[in-house]
């Protein structure tokens, strides 16, 4: 069984002391592909250097997170996100969106750096990472301004309305740790997505599933949200592998 994790943050501090073991952990348990989303310029090096020591094992993708986007600093990034973009080779833009739990003030900054990012992904023909909190409509209203369709709504959370309109956009759901909260709805409509929809991510170190939670979260963890989609789909945990494994090759690296 070889899955893929679409998504960890695996050159945060968090994973400074036990890298290895935390690579191996998962490895053991089938995952051996692990996508490395940016959150801004500061995270390239690290991530480049992760994936110079575990190569076609670590893949690193470019992006301005939300977050991060501030007026003083957001043409020096998405600068640097052209430059590196013409010395390296990374598997996607991202992650990039509109994030409006923490961060409301820089709401124009964020749209501007959003629209940015959409067209570096068309014009280096990368699929795009989204953030979305608090902002669905903002980002598809984007999203079919800019007619762009190829990408993964990382840590989907949202309801099948939603999930359908993003689907029907010819874009992945990012399905993580949340899918096993307690208090979680995805679960309860989930099955009417088709699983050609879907890939799987754990955020981590964060958003570590149900009954790790408020531990941090890792790769090897992923292994806890395929058995909860083996059950919603009534499919093997083998079979799910096998589909969502050719949704990743299918969507980066074709």
């Amino acid at each position: 069984m070889k899955i893929t994790d679409t998504h960890a943050h695996l050159y945060m501090k968090e994973f400074k002391n036990d890298i290895h073991h935390v690579i191996k952990r998962a490895m053991n348990q089938g995952i051996n592909r692990f996508f490395l989303p940016s959150i801004s310029s500061s995270s390239i090096s690290d991530m480049i250097e992760l994936e110079n020591k575990y190569p076609n094992i670590c893949f690193p993708m470019i992006g301005l997170h939300p977050n991060n986007v501030f007026p003083k600093t957001i043409e020096i990034e998405l600068n640097n996100i052209k430059k590196y973009l013409n010395q390296h080779r990374f598997i996607s833009i991202g992650e990039t969106g509109i994030d409006l739990h923490f961060n409301k003030k820089f709401l124009i900054e964020q749209e501007y750096a959003f629209v940015n990012q959409i067209k570096l992904a068309k014009e280096n023909k990368l699929p795009i990472i989204i953030h979305c909190r608090n902002s669905f409509h903002r980002v598809i209203k984007i999203l079919e301004n800019n007619s762009y369709s190829k990408g993964v709504f990382h840590c989907f959370s949202g309801n099948l309305k939603e999930a359908i309109i993003i689907t029907d956009l010819g874009m992945k759901l990012g399905i993580g740790g949340i899918i096993t909260f307690k208090n979680n709805h995805i679960d309860e409509f989930l099955h009417k997505i088709s699983i050609k929809n879907i890939v799987l991510e754990t955020d981590s170190p964060y958003l570590s599933p149900y009954p790790f939670r408020g531990e941090r979260n890792e790769p090897s963890r992923l292994k806890v949200i395929l058995n909860k989609l083996s059950k919603i789909y009534s499919i093997s945990e083998k079979m799910i592998a096998k589909y969502i494994n050719k949704n990743v090759d299918d969507l980066f690296f074709n």
